[in-house]
This record gives structure tokens, C-alpha cells and sequence, in this order.
């Protein structure tokens, strides 16, 4: 049996490789659902091949904070957002829709009149698919450009990485093609690691996979 010294330190969400630099950070705020799953990786993994930490709601796994609480302090502790609207429509026999995701939109418009100074402004992401009707119930984002995407991750990927890749402090990125091409890589590698952890994989355990996976590119 392997010691508990043999197996080294555990890698901890804001500590070692996952520190968290606010001008690395990308707090993601889209579903979690299934049907969402394969565009979440793809936001996920061209997060972090571009050179930034993806942050959640779910990468402290403390259920003893209310989730509101975590939220503000991802979005607060972070300089970039990406937000999905894609479930914001009628869903199930009640017909509800979605709204938390425009409830933290709001949270990161308010963060970025916060900062002293314009450097240090809160800047963030809009994604909407193709014809969603998102200004029938938000008519105030009539004033900005969101990116629109078809719901494929050959369309997501490279709206993502043409907006992270023009912030101050992305690095040298990959193409979109690249990326998308070794997207299934880090897929496998989660499959593993839902399978490994029953179906509950730590943020960091996650973050630390597409990390690896991005070092094996050209």
C-alpha cells in the first residue's frame, strides 16, 4: 500500500499550480447541466489555454458557505468573466426559465465600475446562441455586442479564445484549430476522473487536468 508521504501533497484550489492571481482569472457562470457539458469543456480548456485559471462556484467544495457567497468572491477575486445565456428560455411543464445566470451578469457589469483605477476593472464575456431572443427579457444589454454561437464547440472555441487572447494579460495562444483538435484529450481525461471520483471531481483535480492536457500541445 502506498504511504500517505509516498503519495505527496494534494493540490488545492488557490494554492501552488491553481494560485489565484486576479489577472489570471476567469470566473465561468453557464450551466451545468448534460446537455451543456461538451460546451462547458470547451469554455473550460480554451480558458486555460490561453493562459488564464477557469474559476466556479463549485472550486472551494464548501457546502457550508452559501453559494451566493462564492459566487461574489470568484467574480470579485477574478479581472475576467464569461457568461452563457443559453438557458435563459422556458424549460419543463412549468415552462420556467433560468435566471441566475443573468443575476451574476449583473453581479460582474456592477464589479467593473468598482475599481479605482481602469486597469483594474472587472471585463467580461457575453455568449448567446444563434436567435436567442435574450433582449425580450434583459432589453439593457441592447447597448453592448455579444458573442454568438451555434452551439457546436467548433463555433465556441474560437469566440472564446479571439476575446481571452485580446486581454492585457493572455499570453501566447494557440489557433482555435489546435485547440479544438486536442479538446477530446482532455474530455478522456475527465471521463476518467468522473469515473475515479464517483461523479464528483474537484475543481481542482479538473482545472489541473486541462492544465496538463494544454502542456502536451505544439
Amino acid at each position: 500500500m502506498t504511504s500517505v508521504a509516498a503519495r505527496g501533497v494534494r493540490e488545492h484550489f488557490g494554492q501552488g499550480k491553481l494560485a489565484i492571481i486576479p489577472s489570471k482569472a476567469v470566473f465561468i457562470n453557464c450551466p451545468y447541466d448534460p446537455e451543456f457539458e461538451v460546451i462547458f469543456d470547451a469554455i473550460l480548456f480554451s480558458t486555460v489555454c490561453c493562459g488564464f485559471i477557469p474559476r466556479s462556484a463549485l472550486e472551494s467544495g464548501n457546502t457550508a458557505e452559501a453559494r451566493m457567497n462564492r459566487i461574489l468572491d470568484g467574480i470579485f477575486s477574478s479581472k475576467y468573466s464569461i457568461h452563457d445565456l443559453s438557458r435563459c428560455r422556458g424549460e419543463g411543464t412549468e415552462h420556467l426559465a433560468r435566471f441566475n445566470m443573468p443575476l451574476e451578469l449583473g453581479m460582474a457589469m456592477a464589479r467593473r465600475f468598482m475599481a479605482a483605477r481602469k486597469s483594474e476593472q472587472h471585463d467580461w464575456l457575453l455568449l448567446v446562441p444563434e436567435g436567442h431572443a435574450y433582449l425580450k427579457f434583459v432589453s439593457d444589454l441592447a447597448g453592448f455586442d455579444p458573442m454568438r454561437y451555434d452551439g457546436r464547440i467548433e463555433s465556441v472555441v474560437p469566440k472564446v479564445m479571439s476575446w481571452l487572447a485580446t486581454r492585457p494579460d493572455a499570453v501566447q495562444t494557440l489557433t482555435p484549430k489546435e485547440v479544438i483538435t486536442v479538446l477530446p484529450a482532455f474530455q478522456s481525461e475527465k471521463a476518467r476522473l468522473r469515473h475515479d471520483w464517483g461523479g464528483n471531481i474537484p475543481w481542482a483535480d479538473l482545472v489541473l487536468a486541462a492544465i496538463e492536457v494544454s502542456r502536451g500541445l505544439p
